[in-house]
């Protein structure tokens, strides 16, 4: 029975050795995890706070004004934006600038001080169940205690709170999931199959036989992600398809738009798996560094949390993740069926992402062959 543990001393002792030398299973062991604990334990915020807010006051008075500063001071709307006319208040919702609207009629002031019931108007964007059953509660709420502060004689409540859930109304969750999980199961395969793609080659010394030939390093990176680019392309139609029949979610806006407003982020999460391939030296560091990019760009990007609830710097690290721009595509066009002139912004940033990587990669590629 002596025999039976023979040799687990030495082997012990060679793979404690082994990990102390390998600084790389360290710093995935003990630092990762503890930076990820840092941020996300101070990044996330269940709680709903700070929701986008419009007002489009027509009745531009005392009461009106006093009303809004309730909305304000609850902490769960954050007065944005002013409209100045209907269409300038959809417009704001459509676009993804404000989450919830507050229409005050132009005889707001006058019906309370008649005596009557005035109607009092929130559209929410129904794209997050979660924020919209918040906003309602809350907007109900911040009525009613207005409603009580200036009773009228006959114990009728003066203000009528009219919500309207727009884009969602039946609050359907696989509504806002769906959209964002297609950004990040994107990313995840392309980032995954590149990086592993370009280290297979290096372990296999059929890269330094490349590198012999006289392909520039820009023509070999943009040579190795078209291949990929079509296949994530193809994935992207093919998750559209299963989204629209399976899960039953309606695109409101246009397809052909969608499709090629996504390009930009294929460009950009290519870039990303040519930077990883570029610092992995095997398949399995490849592959630690690629799923190292899954977890910020599920909590950091908006795709569960609101970003406007996270701290000023995780605000500022959520602006650096390409999935953060392409969710707000997805739902724009999938959920609110907004228009280019509202989501040029984040396809053009995508587009600077996607250059700056690509550049990247080919520099840390030419310094790494040198």
């Amino acid at each position: 029975m002596k025999d039976i543990f023979r040799g687990l001393v030495p082997i012990c002792r060679k793979e404690f050795l082994h990990i102390i030398r390998d600084r790389g299973t360290l710093f995935f062991a003990l630092v990762i995890p503890m930076i990820q604990l840092f941020l996300f334990g101070f990044a996330i915020d269940t709680n709903v706070r700070q929701i986008p807010t419009v007002v489009l006051d027509e009745s531009h008075t005392q009461e009106s004004r006093q009303l809004v500063q309730s909305f304000a001071a609850s902490d769960v709307f954050a007065i944005d934006a002013n409209a100045r006319s209907p269409d300038e208040m959809y417009e704001a919702i459509r676009s993804g600038r404000a989450s919830v609207a507050l229409r005050i009629p132009y005889d707001y002031a006058r019906k309370l001080q008649a005596g009557t019931p005035a109607s009092v108007e929130v559209l929410i964007d129904g794209s997050d169940s979660t924020v919209a059953g918040e906003a309602v509660n809350t907007s109900t709420g911040v009525v009613l205690e207005r409603s009580l502060a200036i009773a009228i004689p006959n114990g009728t409540l003066p203000i009528d709170l009219r919500p309207s859930i727009l884009y969602n109304p039946a609050m359907r969750s696989a509504n806002f999931f769906v959209p964002g999980l297609t950004a990040v199961l994107l990313q995840v395969m392309i980032v995954l199959l590149i990086s592993l793609s370009l280290v297979r080659e290096r372990e296999r010394g059929t890269l330094e036989q490349l590198t012999m030939t006289p392909v520039q390093p820009l023509g070999l990176m943009v040579g190795k992600m078209i291949p990929y680019g079509v296949l994530g392309f193809l994935e992207l139609c093919l998750i559209l398809i299963v989204m629209r029949i399976v899960f039953r979610v309606p695109i409101h806006g246009s397809v052909l738009l969608l499709l090629c407003m996504s390009l930009p982020f294929l460009l950009t999460v290519l870039g990303l798996g040519l930077m990883i391939s570029t610092r992995a030296k095997s398949q399995a560091e490849a592959f630690q560094l690629s799923m190292g990019t899954v977890l910020p760009s599920v909590f950091l990007s908006g795709y569960i949390f609101l970003i406007a609830n996270m701290p000023p710097f995780f605000q500022g690290v959520s602006r650096f993740i390409p999935v953060t721009y392409y969710i707000r595509i997805l739902r724009g066009i999938i959920l609110r069926g907004a228009g280019l002139s509202e989501l040029w912004p984040n396809a053009a940033i995508l587009t600077l992402m996607g250059i700056a990587t690509i550049l990247i990669a080919a520099r840390l590629f030419v310094r790494q062959k040198a």
